[in-house]
């Protein structure tokens, strides 16, 4: 068994950093660092060595990607830096260090064409540049460390933190009476707080724990299915604001990247190697609703 005591956080100032922040920090079991872009910018590979040869850890929890879903198609390279480029080298940096490293992918790594959720082993398909970028991140981690790496595919994240699709309704909500939102798309929102618990889970598990383990791919997301537009209206149903939500077809709100039909996520994998409990998107949106109605009161 290996014992992890000292673990770096990228990408601390995002959704799922701030929420692994809330939980990890009242663990007097780890020293953990989230370090700010002055002291590791990872679009630098220069700033990635000299942080590596000042710290040694024992876990990456690489959490900092670019997700500027539609941006991407116009900024390929920084994409690519961040999504692609910064991975390998963390990779690298953690096979030098004889660290774990825990990486956050996306279920946009699929055409989202299927008609059952997709289980990690599924054909990948990419269909813009964020997709393409977070695939070749998944592909250089496994080619780098077939062995101590664990990749989570997850979707539709939010959180009480930062700039999501629930706190954009919210704010939509109480400016309009009625909006239109997207009702041909599937998937499952994720709740960044329940993605954070799960990855604290697995850190914590007798699988993750041994000297080595075989380097593996999961997908996490809340439990059920749902359109935005379900989404939409559940979030106004459940914050008692009164605005109408019509559904409206993909073709009527054109973006520059292609988004996903159905990219609804099978958990069943990451359930059965970390006995973990998924609860129910609408479960986790009321926790959600409950943690930023605290922070604004």
């Amino acid at each position: 068994m290996s014992e992890i005591s000292s673990i770096l956080v990228t990408g601390g100032s995002g959704q799922l950093g701030q929420s692994i922040r809330r939980l990890i920090t009242k663990n007097a079991d780890y020293k953990v660092s989230f370090p700010k872009r002055q002291q590791l910018n990872l679009e630098d590979s220069q700033s990635i060595r000299d942080y590596f040869n000042q710290h040694t850890v024992d876990l990456i929890i690489n959490c900092a990607a670019y997700t500027a879903v539609d941006k991407a198609e116009s900024e390929p390279e920084q994409a690519d830096q961040l999504n692609h480029l910064a991975v390998k080298r963390l990779a690298k940096m953690a096979v030098e260090q004889n660290a774990k490293l825990i990486h956050i992918s996306t279920d946009y790594v699929f055409a989202g064409i299927s008609c059952k959720p997709y289980v990690e082993s599924d054909d990948v398909a990419p269909q813009g540049v964020y997709g393409l970028t977070k695939l070749k991140g998944e592909q250089a981690i496994l080619s780098i460390m077939p062995d101590n790496a664990v990749i989570i595919r997850t979707s539709w994240l939010y959180s009480e933190f930062g700039n999501n699709f629930v706190k954009t309704m919210l704010k939509l909500g109480e400016q309009r009476n009625e909006l239109n939102v997207v009702s041909d798309q599937l998937g499952t929102p994720t709740y960044a707080g329940d993605l954070a618990q799960a990855i604290i889970c697995i850190v914590q598990s007798e699988a993750f724990n041994q000297t080595n383990f075989k380097s593996s791919i999961y997908h996490y997301s809340n439990e059920g299915v749902c359109s935005w537009y379900d989404f939409a209206k559940t979030i106004f149903e459940l914050s008692g604001i009164d605005c109408s939500v019509s559904p409206i077809a993909s073709k009527d709100y054109p973006t520059l990247a292609k988004r996903p039909n159905y990219n609804v996520l099978n958990k069943a994998k990451i359930k059965q190697a970390y006995a973990l409990d998924v609860p129910y998107w609408k479960e986790s949106l009321q926790s959600c609703l409950r943690a930023i109605q605290g922070k604004a009161s």
